[in-house]
């Protein structure tokens, strides 16, 4: 299987995402963070991905600073962050609540201030963080022709839309949008009933996939459907000759032909080398559909 995947004409992706949401609580000094990256990108992950609010507003300069340790290294990378949503937090004093603000000055305002944190002078794809009740297109097209125009942002795309809200954005918009960004997994299947996935393989469009072991919770099962899915895992883990679980839910989302971008979010090199690793490895259709199966908790029709 390809470790690289085309967006579109100027823009590829490594097929297995290295995402930083947690960087605030892996305690890694700067030299270990960039220790961590050269590792990373020796394993042939190119793509690092980031929002402006992971960890308080904190983690894209966490990343930054390492990255000014070994500058030339940002000639290797694809930086990805995301914008849109404010905190109630101490960065937005006097916000009593959480909201998304996609006025055209807040964008170019946070894709700056990731510019500036990553320690970068532009961003290779940029996408807005979450569907907005409050939206108007005709506001992000404008910041994003301003960032395109400027060489701040070269591609941008979206996180978490529906198809009708994606083809709304697209039409207000000159380029194509890169990606969509999603919580796909073989417990989370929102996006196999949403036409999402349709919406996907129709427009040739490669999602970005968030959560894509579903957040941990089948390595200690609880709930029946997690019982229920650990057992095929298990089960089909032992045909293909594999040690982890992981290795498995990867290979099942990386078999489907839409082409998903697992990111993972871990600071431990095993772990990442689980999911690469996993590029190696293929299911028969049958082996994907138990799988499918035991997470619906029902036959097909």
């Amino acid at each position: 299987m390809e470790n690289r995947i085309q967006l579109n004409t100027n823009l590829s992706l490594s097929r297995i995402i290295h995402g930083y949401w947690r960087l605030r609580d892996w305690n890694l000094s700067d030299q270990e963070l960039l220790k961590l990256i050269e590792e990373i990108l020796e394993l042939g992950i190119t793509s690092f991905d980031h929002a402006d609010i992971y960890g308080n507003h904190t983690c894209e300069a966490y990343f930054g600073r390492a990255l000014a340790l070994k500058p030339e290294l940002r000639k290797k990378m694809e930086l990805i962050s995301k914008c849109g949503i404010k905190l109630n937090t101490n960065v937005n004093p006097g916000l009593d609540v959480k909201i998304y603000d996609y006025s055209s000055e807040y964008i170019i305002q946070q894709a700056e201030a990731s510019l500036k944190n990553l320690g970068t002078d532009h961003l290779d794809l940029l996408l807005l963080h979450r569907p907005a009740p409050f939206f108007n297109p005709e506001e992000a097209a404008k910041a994003f022709d301003q960032l395109k125009q400027s060489g701040k942002v070269l591609n941008f795309g979206v996180s978490n839309f529906s198809p009708m809200q994606f083809d709304t954005l697209q039409s207000y918009l000159d380029l194509p949008l890169a990606t969509n960004q999603v919580e796909i997994s073989v417990s989370c299947l929102e996006h196999f009933e949403n036409e999402n996935i349709e919406f996907f393989l129709k427009h040739k469009i490669k999602p970005m996939v968030w959560s894509p072991l579903a957040g941990g919770s089948l390595f200690k099962p609880e709930t029946e459907k997690e019982h229920r899915l650990y057992s095929v895992l298990k089960e089909i883990a032992t045909e293909l000759d594999v040690e982890r679980i992981d290795k498995v839910m990867y290979t099942w989302l990386l078999k489907h032909p839409v082409s998903a971008l697992p990111i993972v979010g871990s600071q431990h090199i095993y772990r990442i080398k689980s999911a690469v690793n996993s590029l190696k490895i293929d299911m028969t259709l049958e082996q994907w559909y138990k799988i499918y199966i035991a997470s619906k908790g029902e036959e097909l029709p």
